[in-house]
């Protein structure tokens, strides 16, 4: 009986390779995907300057029609992306590269869609508030030590936390001068 290997949670120190990595994966998406791709945004905590992180880059990419995403899961997979449809989230299309030593994320949404602003959002606000950032990675490092074999748990602890953090993006967003803005921090 072949055993499933586990994950373990490791953070690494923010490092400026991340946005490159970002750039030129996102560039490879947009070309394989390019009669659906609208925009390509860095999210998550690699996105985040000087935030500690697993070192697995999220891309979240708007496309025009998510259905027409399922033609591409070839092609994906080709790039070495293991497809995983909607993984949890309503009309999303998720995809993860690397096996167990994971490297990218990308998560596909439809113009318009609610998750899209959550995740701008949460990215924005940590950059723009240095303090609510480190909080975050005390709590990641807390965790990522307590939980190192157990990558469900690590994720499912930090839940609470960025509920909070959600809550006051979007108070923020709403309050802000500039939230009409093209969205101009990728």
């Amino acid at each position: 009986m072949k055993m499933k290997s586990v994950r373990e949670i490791q953070l690494t120190p923010y490092n400026i390779a991340w946005e490159k990595e970002f750039t030129k994966e996102a560039a490879t998406l947009t070309t394989t995907m390019s009669a659906q791709v609208l925009e390509v945004h860095h999210i998550g905590s690699t996105a985040v300057p000087g935030l500690s992180a697993k070192p697995i880059i999220d891309l979240l990419i708007e496309v025009k029609d998510i259905k027409k995403v399922d033609t591409y899961n070839q092609r994906m997979e080709q790039l070495g992306y293991e497809a995983k449809g909607e993984n949890g989230i309503k009309g999303r299309r998720y995809f993860q590269k690397g096996g167990n030593e994971r490297t990218h994320h990308v998560h596909i949404y439809e113009k318009g869609h609610p998750e899209i602003n959550r995740h701008l959002w949460f990215r924005d606000y940590l950059r723009t508030h240095p303090d609510a950032a480190k909080e975050y990675e005390t709590l990641k490092i807390e965790l990522a030590q307590r939980y190192r074999f157990e990558p469900e748990k690590y994720v499912e602890n930090k839940t609470n936390f960025i509920h909070k953090i959600d809550g006051l993006a979007l108070k923020w967003r709403k309050g802000s001068s500039n939230k009409n803005r093209k969205d101009d921090l990728r």
